[in-house]
């Protein structure tokens, strides 16, 4: 009786067939992935070569994103907004005004609104109405300057101190604690006190004197946290130099703090500006202030409660806005809140 044939070439080549046909299959899948992602994603409906699907495809930026969110943020619109129109009267004041600010009539001392002097006079007979615009002007030139000083030397020597560290770090952050133990009013009469220029750049330099080491701590504090990231590690690898690592690397991804600080710090320094004026230590007449009109109309709050309800009025707004535009800043560069 014959035997079966053996079938182990059979069962060998049938095992072999399988296993070529999935190999196949397995190529030929991994070549079509290659050959997809080669390729890139889909375009999408519509959109060609450079077409602005792709643009749209692209990461967008942590200043791009905080740009979208400002922009349908009703607080920073309205902030916005009044910010640029005292921007516009403090540049441009005879634009909604067209009187004199230092002329005065005794005779029109303490009255009301009338026609063309819609906030009344005070009592010196100055119109109300006009020395509120042209304060607008001394009040924002102080903040601004004053801001800008103090972010410049607040973020220098901040970053130095927290990239250097060590005994630079040390020296900076007990000079700065000096300077916060300095009580800012009771500084102001001191210093101020014994200063006889008429000119707002004495109350600027005092302000930046005592306000750099709130900035400096901010920016100390986001130049470490920036420096531990990889890119600065590998950055440093290749070679760069501090300077560059510094100002290429560090720099755009610790500044969101100092301008959120320094925003909301404008208005405080308009307002600080004010309250020395107030105490005479300040801007002096012939000057026009927010801080000397409320300083004048104060003996005569209950005769004239006008001539000091506006000037106060205009600081308040003014303080405000650039508070709710430092806050609605933040809320759009701090990641935490996305």
């Amino acid at each position: 009786m014959p035997e079966p044939p053996f079938e182990s070439e059979g069962a060998v080549a049938g095992t072999g067939t399988g296993a070529g046909t999935a190999m196949g299959g397995a190529m030929g899948f991994a070549t079509a992935e290659a050959q997809t992602l080669d390729k890139g994603p889909p375009a999408a409906d519509g959109a060609g070569p450079g077409g602005g699907a792709q643009t749209a495809g692209r990461p967008r930026s942590l200043w791009s994103d905080a740009w979208r969110d400002l922009r349908r943020n009703p607080v920073f619109i309205v902030s916005a907004l009044i910010i640029v129109f005292l921007v516009v009267i403090s540049v441009w004041p005879s634009v909604i005004a067209s009187g004199n600010p230092l002329k005065c009539d005794l005779a029109k001392a303490q009255q009301g609104s009338g026609p063309g002097h819609p906030f009344g006079y005070d009592g010196q007979g100055c119109d109300v109405y006009t020395r509120t615009v042209y304060g607008a002007r001394t009040s924002v030139s102080v903040g601004f300057c004053a801001t800008l000083g103090v972010a410049l030397l607040g973020s220098v020597l901040g970053a130095l101190a927290g990239f250097f560290g060590g005994l630079w770090d040390s020296f900076l952050s007990r000079i700065a604690d000096v300077f916060f133990a300095i009580p800012v009013v009771l500084g102001g009469l001191v210093l101020l006190s014994v200063v006889t220029s008429n000119s707002v750049w004495p109350v600027i330099g005092f302000i930046v004197l005592l306000g750099w080491p709130q900035i400096s701590r901010i920016a100390r504090g986001a130049v470490i946290t920036a420096k531990q990231n990889d890119y600065v590690q590998a950055a440093r690898a290749l070679g760069a130099s501090n300077t560059r690592i510094l100002l290429r690397h560090i720099a755009p991804n610790a500044v969101a703090p100092v301008i959120v600080v320094a925003t909301i710090a404008l208005g405080t320094y308009i307002a600080l500006e004010a309250t020395l004026s107030y105490l005479g230590v300040g801007l002096k007449p012939p000057s026009v202030s927010w801080g000397i009109d409320i300083s004048a109309a104060s003996p005569y709050i209950r005769n004239a409660p006008h001539a000091l309800l506006w000037p106060s009025g205009a600081l308040a707004v003014t303080v405000l806005a650039f508070i709710m535009l430092g806050d609605a800043v933040r809320d759009a560069l701090d990641p935490k809140l996305r």
